[in-house]
């Protein structure tokens, strides 16, 4: 009898302990991976973005461990989980169907969060609407276009996205010339300018090159200038770049052609 109560008492006492014992030791294990990954730096995440995906993460390890745990001492005091399991495996079923679009939306959000596909503050372009990312939730995507209109997107629908921030922009700026232009002189003057330039204008991320001859126009020679620069700084560089080429061609007597009209007046 004495016997039969100690194998009672092994089975219904000490079993789930050992069993919550050896689940605080996997989390505490969990744990440290997790603070290790937190304090390992990763291309494009700020820190922010990445303690609030690891405390995600380490929130789902614990209920996961927890209902795995109430599972198991379940089974030590006899009680049929299996049919517990069979009911959850219902009600999800049924819930599944009722929030497919949610679930769609909570999977792509997180999808797009953990291979940082965008993040707030990123310009992207979906469709033919471009702007900045505000918010980024699991289920939506809210995007503010320069001119101050809001796009909310479902995070499921995002499946064609250009993102102008991983790359540096390209400034592009077309200088045009007149036919009688000298242009070993115009050559000279936009080379000059652009090292003089290279250590004025802020967001730079290369050098200022004169390409050359991009185009024979109707009525003008058009020379081309890029600049490498800071992501969407690219339209700010070209407007400094463009005042600064004004500048250099009128100091050097260099005439931009523009259109004229000629009005004869011719008297009976």
């Amino acid at each position: 009898m004495d016997t039969f109560r100690e194998v009672v008492l092994v089975k219904e006492v000490v079993q789930p302990i050992l069993i919550i014992a050896f689940s605080v030791i996997i989390y505490m294990i969990l744990g440290k991976i997790i603070k290790y990954l937190y304090k390992k730096p990763v291309k494009r995440m700020d820190q922010k973005k990445r303690r609030t995906l690891l405390t995600v993460l380490k929130s789902v390890i614990k209920y996961i461990i927890l209902c795995i745990d109430i599972i198991l001492i379940l089974n030590v005091y006899n009680v049929n989980t299996s049919a517990i399991l069979a009911s959850f495996g219902v009600i999800g079923a049924v819930l599944g169907l009722a929030m497919q679009d949610l679930l769609k939306d909570i999977i792509a959000g997180l999808t797009i969060l953990f291979e940082d596909q965008y993040r707030v503050g990123d310009w992207i372009q979906v469709g033919d609407f471009k702007g900045e990312v505000t918010f980024l939730g699991l289920k939506t995507t809210k995007i503010k276009a320069y001119t101050g209109e809001t796009k909310i997107v479902s995070n499921r629908t995002l499946t064609e996205i250009t993102n102008f921030n991983m790359q540096n922009s390209l400034a592009i700026v077309d200088i045009s010339v007149a036919y009688e232009s000298d242009l070993q002189k115009v050559e000279r003057v936009l080379y000059a300018l652009c090292i003089d330039q290279q250590e004025k204008i802020p967001f730079l991320k290369g050098k200022i090159e004169l390409l050359g001859i991009q185009e024979l126009a109707e009525s003008a020679i058009v020379y081309r200038i890029v600049a490498p620069c800071k992501s969407m700084e690219h339209v700010g560089v070209e407007r400094l770049l463009r005042k600064a080429i004004k500048t250099a061609l009128d100091r050097n007597h260099i005439s931009i052609p523009y259109p004229q009209v000629v009005v004869h007046n011719e008297r009976v």
